[in-house]
C-alpha cells in the first residue's frame, strides 16, 4: 500500500507539473513556476528524500514528449528542479514532523532552488537559444523573480502542509 501512495503522488504532481509547463511555450512558462515548486515542496514533503526528483522525472517526461523540440532542454530542467528542492531541502534540513514544517527553512529552501533553476534557465535560453537578451538587467530580473517564487511557494507549501496536510500519513 505504501508503494501505492508514493506512486499515485508522483504521478499526479508529475501529471499536474506537466499540465503548467504545456499551455505556455517557453519561456513565458516559467511564468507559473510557483505551482510547480508547490508541486515540488509537497512531494518532498510527502516522499521525503527523493520525492520532489521523481516528479520532476516524470513532469519532466511528460512535457519533454508533448514538446519533442525542446524535449531535452525540458526535461533536463524539470529534473533538475526537483534534484534541486531535495538537495536544497537536505541542506537546510527541511523535514516534515508530527509538530508540522519549519516554514523559515522551507521558505529558504525553495528560494535557493527557484532562483538557482531561474538562472540556469535564462543563459540557457539566452547564449543557446537566444530568446531573451543577455544582459545584467535580465539576469537580475530572472533571479528577482525566481527567488520571489520560491520564497511564495515555500510558504505556500508549508502552510499547506502545516494546516491540512500533517496528518496525513507518512509515505516514507
Amino acid at each position: 500500500m505504501q508503494k501505492a501512495k508514493r506512486l499515485l503522488i508522483i504521478a499526479l504532481f508529475g501529471s499536474i507539473l506537466f499540465v503548467t509547463k504545456v499551455f505556455l511555450n517557453p519561456p513565458w512558462d516559467n511564468l507559473l513556476i510557483v505551482v510547480q515548486a508547490v508541486l515540488l515542496a509537497l512531494a518532498a514533503f510527502f516522499i521525503r528524500s527523493t520525492g520532489a526528483t521523481y516528479v520532476g522525472v516524470v513532469g519532466g517526461t511528460l512535457t519533454a514528449l508533448a514538446r519533442p523540440a525542446l524535449g531535452p532542454l525540458t526535461f533536463l530542467f524539470t529534473f533538475l528542479f526537483g534534484v534541486f528542492v531535495d538537495l536544497f531541502f537536505v541542506v537546510f534540513k527541511v523535514a516534515p514532523s508530527a509538530e508540522g514544517v519549519n516554514r523559515d527553512r522551507a521558505i529558504l529552501a525553495m528560494a535557493c532552488s527557484t532562483a538557482l533553476i531561474a538562472f540556469f534557465s535564462y543563459y540557457t535560453s539566452s547564449l543557446l537559444l537566444a530568446w531573451l537578451p543577455i544582459d545584467s538587467m535580465w539576469a537580475s530580473l530572472m533571479i528577482f523573480l525566481g527567488t520571489g517564487s520560491g520564497i511564495t511557494a515555500g510558504y505556500a507549501a508549508s502552510y499547506l502542509w502545516n494546516r491540512y496536510l500533517k496528518n496525513v500519513s507518512s509515505i516514507s
